[in-house]
């Protein structure tokens, strides 16, 4: 797969995780698509990361096979801690 592919894939990735971690987080989360995106991007991370620690593939568990189940609910827990983190962040601001 190519650079561009890639990308694409990550960002599709992204999306079904952060939308996923967005329906499972209570209350409202005030950010559109592309943070929810990003968030999700930066969650799949985080959870490769905690997969490592598990004993996992980790990060690289992420790019052979993103598409497995114990992939995705990493990156779905990931993305909660990142959009826990970042709810805390923006608390304050209205």
């Amino acid at each position: 797969m190519g650079l561009i592919g890639l990308i694409i894939s990550w960002i599709i990735i992204g999306a079904i995780i952060g939308l996923i971690a967005r329906a499972i987080m209570p209350g409202k989360q005030a950010m559109g698509l592309g943070l929810t995106i990003v968030l999700g991007v930066v969650g799949a991370i985080v959870g490769g990361f905690i997969g490592g620690l598990l004993g996992g593939s980790g990060v690289s568990g992420i790019m052979d096979n993103p598409w497995s189940l114990w992939t995705i609910l990493l990156s779905v827990i990931g993305a909660l801690i990142v959009m826990f983190v970042y709810g805390l962040a923006t608390k304050n601001r209205a």
